[in-house]
């Protein structure tokens, strides 16, 4: 018979959550580099646009200014002009053109022009009072227009870098631990069947298990597969989207495509959670364990040994 994946208790749950979050504030408040280096990188890209637009004074803006801002790829920048700024895919569905790529715009005026133009109406008055007053910057303007500028598009980035290494560091973390529990990490395929995929003390990473992608697939000892999610969060209401509308939605497709018997849908997960969405995840059919804590993956792990 297999072995049946733990389940939680609201108190347990609770511990590991305090756990989790003390480690996140940790980390979070931990002195880091990427601040400077985002603000470091985000100010020159600013302090370049503003040479080729020749401090942003409107009659100095021309055709070639654009162009060659495009092709040293300012495009990034030129889109924080806007207050507030304007993501890639919206400034394409305003300039009504098919791509925003550098070689495309720097190569054909009309499109460039039409791009500009929207950004043109949605300047940011604050930062930039001369664009609008169709007049050269003060010093002082200019100064304050290139750190606000900066300031906004360090944050952006860092934003992002947080979210995309939280999850990229936590997947590593869990296939590391795999490696010390002697598994081998072989080349991901799609599985479509309970029978294809990974064989014993084998893993695949960011793997189509049915109609779903998990980030690491394992085959347990007793042949059921044990797809893994890991999901990291920065608060309670993050935790929500992150676990019980992706990861605990995935184990009911996984669980009905594969059956209960088949599959051990898990998530490892780390940073803030609340204890009710965790109970809701886990009735949904979703097995958890914590990144802090990844004994308890590999007990159940060798649990699952024939005895």
């Amino acid at each position: 018979m297999n072995k049946v994946p733990p389940l939680w208790t609201a108190k347990q749950f609770a511990a590991d959550a305090e756990k989790s979050a003390a480690a996140f504030r940790a980390g979070r408040l931990a002195p880091t580099e990427a601040w400077k280096q985002h603000f470091t990188e985000s100010r020159q890209l600013f302090t370049t646009l503003f040479e080729h637009l020749g401090e942003m004074a409107p009659n100095r803006i021309s055709d070639a200014s654009l162009a060659a801002s495009y092709k040293d790829n300012l495009g990034e920048a030129l889109r924080y002009l806007s207050g507030p700024p304007i993501s890639d895919d919206d400034l394409k569905v305003l300039a009504a053109v098919p791509s925003l790529a550098p070689g495309v715009l720097s190569a054909d005026k009309k499109k460039l022009r039409k791009v500009f133009s929207v950004i043109q109406q949605t300047i940011d008055p604050f930062r930039f009072p001369w664009i609008v007053e169709r007049r050269s910057p003060t010093p002082e303007e200019k100064s304050a227009a290139l750190l606000a500028s900066s300031v906004l598009l360090a944050a952006q980035r860092i934003s992002t870098a947080r979210r995309g290494d939280g999850k990229s560091t936590q997947e590593a973390l869990v296939k590391d631990y795999l490696v010390s529990l002697k598994y081998t990490e072989v080349p991901r395929a799609a599985i479509s069947t309970i029978v294809e995929g990974p064989k014993r003390g084998e893993f695949c990473s960011e793997c189509l298990l049915g109609t779903r992608k998990a980030d690491v697939i394992l085959r347990l000892n007793d042949t059921r597969l044990m797809p893994i999610e890991c999901k990291v969060s920065n608060s309670a209401t993050n935790s929500v989207k992150r676990l019980n509308n992706d990861a605990a939605a995935k184990a009911v497709e996984w669980q009905r495509s594969f059956g209960t018997s088949q599959v051990v849908p898990t998530a490892v997960i780390g940073g803030v959670f609340k204890v009710n969405n965790l109970l809701q995840a886990q009735d949904s059919g979703l097995t958890i364990f914590w990144a802090h804590d990844l004994a308890k993956l590999g007990s159940y792990i060798s649990s699952t040994e024939a005895r």
